[in-house]
């Protein structure tokens, strides 16, 4: 798959996947929950049954994964820190948003370093 197509299909997942998610988080706050408080958040996600709790088990430990990485990746390959914070912020609009985002800015910048992505 050429890169501007595979950067186009990340963003629309990443845009896509953030109006798909952000409805049921609104409606969880419209039912009380507190979108800062992320140990109920999770933890009311989790007791909501058996695919809900596989669910969150794996996006936590992707998301805790992805916060770890993305800082030292983004430094690593010089693109900066900095950007890496700004990705890890923005995980907290959703995993899924952050990740295909943070995956085009850094292929871009290493093909601009000329450096394999």
């Amino acid at each position: 798959m050429p890169t501007t197509a595979k950067h186009s299909l990340y963003v629309v997942f990443a845009v896509a996947s953030l109006l798909a998610v952000w409805p049921h988080a609104f409606a969880w706050m419209q039912e009380g929950g507190n979108i800062l408080n992320l140990p109920s958040f999770f933890i009311d996600s989790y007791r909501s049954g058996n695919a809900a709790a596989f669910l969150t088990i794996d996006i936590v430990v992707a998301w805790i994964t992805f916060m770890i990485w993305v800082v030292g990746d983004a430094a690593r390959i010089g693109l900066g820190a900095r950007w890496g914070w700004i990705f890890l912020a923005l995980s907290f609009l959703g995993t899924c948003f952050a990740f295909p985002l943070y995956l085009v800015m850094r292929e871009r910048h290493l093909a601009r370093q000329g450096q394999v992505a």
